[in-house]
């Protein structure tokens, strides 16, 4: 449940519990609803489904992480990232408070880990949040996913009320167009990507250079994490090769990564609000 992580935009994933509800159509096809609930009887999925902590020794590994941090910041050259969490949902409504206090207190102990806390649930952080939050943790990430424009227009309204060194969006899987608004405040990042594994619904490979290209155009941060199937790969889609040619040429991620010949994985900078709470923080 927690472990060095194979998704791009990160180093670890830490699973404080296990357990979740679908919420939209983008969670159709739930990797974790599969692994947890159909493969390994884990938990039950669902409204009436149960929401399993894990283990102590799983909760002392972004410690260990945390000690490690130094090190790993020399030789990849960034803080290392926390992916929190890819079996659960931090602010689920069903979630024991008493657990969420617990993760906000490892995450203020582990200050040398950047923790990206992903949701599906934006409408719910405010009242989650801890009593100390106020500008935001200066190494917590908040993200909400989007996978088509009207989930993006109901979550990003509400996460960007909420204060956060680094706000993103998670437009995966991507199962419509999405375009970022022309003015107001944007999210400083924005990770996209199509369905994988059986029955993957397909992405238009438009829709990914569009969203791209407003991020260029608006000085949001890119990353594209994968096509998710050939089947959605533009170098089938649209130049007509075989999966296996443009498996060939383009073996990032699932499904082949690469956008007209090139790798889009940015990250946000490092802002000044970010800088001012770790120092406040550390004096």
């Amino acid at each position: 449940m927690g472990e060095n992580s194979k998704i791009e935009w990160c180093d670890h994933t830490f699973n404080p519990w296990i357990g979740c509800q679908k919420v939209s159509t983008g969670c159709d096809h739930c990797y974790a609803e599969a692994m947890m609930d159909h493969r390994y009887k884990k938990v039950q999925w669902g409204a009436h489904g149960e929401r399993k902590r894990t283990s102590e020794q799983n909760w002392k590994k972004p410690v260990q992480w945390n000690a490690q941090a130094s090190t790993s910041r020399k030789e990849n050259g960034h803080r290392p990232r926390v992916f929190c969490a890819s079996l659960a949902d931090v602010f689920d409504n069903q979630v024991d408070s008493s657990w969420r206090r617990d993760l906000f207190a490892l995450i203020r102990e582990c200050a040398a880990l950047d923790w990206l806390v992903l949701t599906k649930r934006p409408e719910n952080i405010e009242k989650r949040l801890p009593p100390d939050w106020r500008d935001g943790y200066s190494n917590v990430w908040l993200g909400t996913t989007a996978e088509d424009q009207v989930r993006f227009d109901f979550r990003w309204k509400r996460l960007k009320r909420v204060p956060a060194v680094v706000r993103f969006i998670s437009y995966e899987p991507a199962l419509g167009p999405l375009r970022l608004p022309q003015n107001g405040l944007l999210p400083d990042w924005l990770i996209s990507g199509g369905e994988s594994g059986a029955g993957a619904r397909s992405l238009r490979p438009h829709w990914v250079r569009d969203v791209i290209a407003d991020c260029r155009r608006l000085g949001v941060a890119p990353f594209h994490k994968q096509w998710g199937s050939y089947d959605s790969n533009p170098l089938v889609v649209e130049q007509g090769m075989t999966a296996r040619e443009a498996r060939a040429i383009d073996a990032e991620g699932k499904g082949g990564g690469l956008v007209d010949g090139k790798l889009v994985r940015e990250f946000p900078r490092q802002n000044r609000r970010s800088l001012e709470l770790r120092l406040r923080s550390a004096g």
